[in-house]
């Protein structure tokens, strides 16, 4: 059974526009997925977000998926959720390496992006984790998602003044068109 160490958990962000989440998931264990999503929606919840939830078959098609909704829709976050238990090949080094690394490309792009997908070595570990009631990782991806959003809103709402914006075509007279 899995320990519990005890962290700070910092408070919902309040929001003063409406937040619109993506709750990517892969239900592959679609009861462990099931109590993932769970946490991530009451979480949500709590901010006055709204939540839509795209299923993919796999913990590598959360990256992909997110990127194709990062690109052509109107979602502020996205939660990833899914789980990868440690079988008897290497195949897990895989599928947790590479799915964070496709969040993390996607989040230093832009993508404000909580990973709630579990990497453990066996079922009981990821029923733990999963559970709303016990430490509730699905919850605590939402929460991350949802702190990026405020900070992105925070300190991505206005840039006059600081740093270097380009010059305006009125501005250049040396500027023609042909």
């Amino acid at each position: 059974m899995a320990t519990v160490e005890q962290h700070h958990i910092m408070d919902t962000p309040a929001f003063d526009k409406p937040v619109k989440l993506a709750i990517v998931v892969s239900p592959y264990y679609k009861d462990i997925a099931d109590n993932l999503i769970a946490g991530a929606k009451a979480e949500a919840e709590k901010a006055g977000a709204t939540v839509e939830i795209i299923n993919v078959p796999g913990a590598l098609e959360i990256p992909p998926a997110i990127r194709i909704a990062f690109r052509q829709s109107n979602f502020d976050g996205f939660v990833a959720l899914g789980c990868i238990i440690r079988g008897e090949t290497t195949h897990y080094d895989t599928v947790c390496n590479d799915s964070s690394h496709g969040l993390m490309l996607l989040g230093l792009q832009g993508a404000n992006i909580g990973n709630g997908i579990l990497t453990v070595e066996n079922r009981g570990q990821a029923e733990v984790r999963a559970d709303p009631k016990n430490q509730n990782k699905g919850g605590g991806a939402a929460a991350a998602a949802l702190h990026l959003i405020a900070l992105q809103r925070k300190y991505g709402a206005s840039n006059s003044g600081v740093g270097f914006l380009p010059r305006s075509n009125d501005d250049d007279e040396s500027f023609q068109i042909a």
